[in-house]
């Protein structure tokens, strides 16, 4: 067995991702990849940090291949699910399995600051990210 050595970084020294498009789900919010496949070389686990600004979301979306959790850092807003909406606050922590309906909206007037981190794989593609069809119906809209 080869035993990588421990990784460590600080969030100065990550960029901010520069690939996401609004159009699949991500709305004027500021994402890092703090430890993935690339940053840390790990296969099975995804840490992040997300900044979204007043009015900024992660609209609805799932990972077919990927356990995620979320911690709220600071600010508040609302998380969609596939039963609706609930408020969210700093201090919340939210574990969504994979299959589930999620998504984030800072409904405040200052910036919401996440901690996230998916379970089983080290990068987005290998998640499994998938947006809604128009099939797929929910309690409220998103």
């Amino acid at each position: 067995m080869t035993v990588r050595p421990p990784f460590r970084t600080t969030v100065a020294d990550v960029p901010l991702e520069q690939n996401l498009r609004e159009d699949e789900g991500w709305v004027d919010m500021q994402v890092q990849y703090l430890v993935n496949s690339e940053r840390g070389g790990s296969d099975g686990l995804t840490v992040g940090r997300t900044v979204l600004p007043p009015g900024a979301r992660h609209d609805r979306h799932l990972h077919t291949d990927a356990d995620e959790f979320l911690v709220v850092m600071s600010g508040r807003g609302e998380i969609h699910t596939n039963t609706g909406r609930e408020p969210s606050q700093a201090g919340d922590v939210i574990f969504t399995p994979r299959g589930n309906w999620h998504g984030f909206v800072n409904t405040g007037d200052e910036d919401v600051l996440l901690i996230w981190g998916w379970s089983g794989a080290g990068s987005l593609a290998a998640a499994g990210y998938g947006l809604p069809s128009d099939d797929d119906e929910f309690d409220d809209p998103s």
